[in-house]
């Protein structure tokens, strides 16, 4: 495992205690709905989001799973970063607050879908974002 893992960087990390925990809940919050999308038979499109799969349901399963893999890789990158190379909390912060406003103007401005009825996840990254966003201020300030 040492191979795999380099020497922590922790004490290199200088920001507000409060953002690598605030990381380490938002790898666990990725990883979770990541394993829903990558492992449950309909990767939540249908139980979850409420889409319709008469029509391409191969197709749209199978991009839940992508989705989901991706989700289940990043989160255990947020949570190795968070527990061990701290001094990569603001870069990993700052990449999930582009993330998710790339991800919000997609499901509210450019490309909203056909309906009124959004899936959780377009609520959650409203949320998320001013979350972060104050996590990488905090992570971004220096202890004295």
């Amino acid at each position: 495992m040492a191979a795999l893992l380099p020497d922590s960087t922790n004490a290199a990390y200088r920001g507000h205690p409060v953002a690598p925990w605030g990381l380490t809940l938002l790898g666990i919050l990725t990883v979770g709905p990541g394993a829903i999308h990558a492992f449950l038979p309909d990767g939540g499109a249908g139980v979850i989001a409420g889409l319709d799969l008469t029509h391409n349901a191969n197709t749209i399963i199978g991009v839940f799973a992508w989705v989901g893999a991706t989700q289940i890789v990043w989160g255990l990158t947020m949570l190795a970063v968070s527990w061990r190379y701290r001094s990569l909390v603001p870069l990993l912060l700052a990449l999930i607050l582009v993330e998710r406003t790339i991800i919000a103007l997609n499901q509210w401005v450019f490309k909203p879908g056909d309906g009124p009825d959004r899936p959780p996840e377009a609520y959650a990254t409203l949320v998320i974002i001013p979350v972060v966003a104050v996590l990488l201020a905090l992570a971004l300030k220096k202890r004295a």
